[in-house]
Order: structure tokens, then C-alpha cells, then sequence
């Protein structure tokens, strides 16, 4: 699926480089792994090969699916998750989309939480998905578009006018 050099992401942790494929021994059975690291804290991470498509190891989206995140975030018609929830409750349900991997449902939460905030001040759990959020949707839309991680704030910020 992967290659040496290939990009690629890997949920709630997002964008991250293949440094390597490598044999381990595990239990006296030969496994193989991706070894991964994340690009934003150097993080390194081994996904079992076989393994790799159940925890939602992916690609970066193509170029073309760009412009549905950006759609998704421009939608401040609706809220994914009912703001009259408890914000234990909306921060459980914002965990889960962003722990999927999805840039769509990350999309979702960096746009319901930015119009959250408008209307009450959020708990700070609630603020650190919303920064996870931003920066999983920075780090990908980046490269999806080849441009630099500045150019994408500059634009979120004038889609959410902060």
C-alpha cells in the first residue's frame, strides 16, 4: 500500500512520512511495519502492514476533494452535534470524528466548534479538539493543495473571521 518516502495520515495523529518497512519479530512470527513519523512532533509509529487499513492508515486526499472540506466548512447552516448537549457529551462525539481519521468529519468539528464558540465559551476540552482539529486540517489540506501551512490559516481564518 505504502512506499519509503510516501505520506501519509494516520488518525487523531495526523500527516506523517513512511522513514521505513521493516521485519520485527513478534511472538516467533515475522510481522512487517510501516514505521511513520508524524510530521508535526517527530513522533514515530509502527502500524502493522497487515493491519494498516483496519486503523485507518490512509493517503493524503487528492487535490480534487479539496474543495469538499471547504464546502463543509463554509455549511454554517447545521451543526453535526447538538449544541444544547452537555459539552462532556459534544466533546465524546467531537473525539470520535476526529479519532476516525476523516478529513470531512475534522472538517466538521473545526467548523461546529468555531460556531459554537460564537454563541457560548467553550470548556477546555473543548478548545484542545478544536486546536487538534485545526492543525490535522492544516497539516493535510497543505499538501492535498501543495501550498504551505500559513496559506491555509490565512484561509481559515477568513472563513471563520478570526
Amino acid at each position: 500500500m505504502f512506499k519509503v518516502g510516501d505520506m501519509a495520515v494516520y488518525p487523531a495523529h495526523g500527516v506523517g512520512v513512511v522513514e521505513a518497512i521493516e521485519n520485527k519479530e513478534i511472538s516467533g512470527n515475522s510481522v512487517k511495519f510501516y514505521i511513520l513519523r508524524l510530521l508535526n512532533n517527530g513522533m514515530t509509529i509502527m502500524i502493522p502492514t497487515n493491519n494498516a487499513e483496519s486503523v485507518g492508515l490512509r493517503e493524503i486526499i487528492p487535490h480534487k476533494q479539496v474543495s469538499q472540506v471547504y464546502k463543509i466548512l463554509k455549511d454554517k447552516e447545521k451543526l453535526s452535534v447538538k449544541e444544547s448537549q452537555t459539552w462532556n457529551r459534544r466533546y465524546r462525539e467531537y473525539s470520535e470524528k476526529i479519532k476516525t481519521g476523516s478529513v470531512f468529519e475534522i472538517a466538521e468539528v473545526l467548523r461546529d466548534l468555531n460556531l459554537l464558540k460564537l454563541q457560548k465559551d467553550l470548556s477546555y476540552g473543548e478548545k484542545k479538539i478544536l486546536d487538534t482539529a485545526r492543525n490535522l486540517l492544516i497539516r493535510e489540506l497543505a499538501l492535498a493543495k501543495n501550498t504551505g501551512e500559513e496559506k491555509i490559516e490565512k484561509e481559515l481564518r477568513t472563513i471563520f473571521n478570526y
